[in-house]
């Protein structure tokens, strides 16, 4: 199982900026998604940065959500909280 969604953050340019349970941070871009379906609410920046975490995944008032799996494997991610940016260990 993928880890879930700890905390989001929703910007100005339809990302979400993401802390899953396993530490690790990630941004998900949702513009592609605006021209579709229940996700058309979306494109108003004040409904978009209602976004909150319920259950481990990103969801809205009016019951949008996306899929926590997705919300990880899609996202762009960054170095783990607290882990140097470079962990690679060398051997001699």
């Amino acid at each position: 199982m993928n880890p879930r969604v700890k905390c989001v953050s929703a910007s100005s340019d339809h990302k979400l900026h993401l802390e899953f349970t396993n530490r690790e941070r990630g941004v998900y871009d949702c513009s592609p998604f605006l021209g579709f379906g229940v996700f058309r609410e979306l494109k108003d920046l004040n409904y978009f940065k209602q976004a909150r975490v319920l259950d481990g995944t990103v969801v809205w008032p009016h019951e949008q959500d996306i899929c926590p799996d997705t919300l990880y494997l899609d996202s762009v991610k960054s170095a783990k909280q607290g882990a140097p940016a470079d962990a690679r260990t060398s051997r001699g």
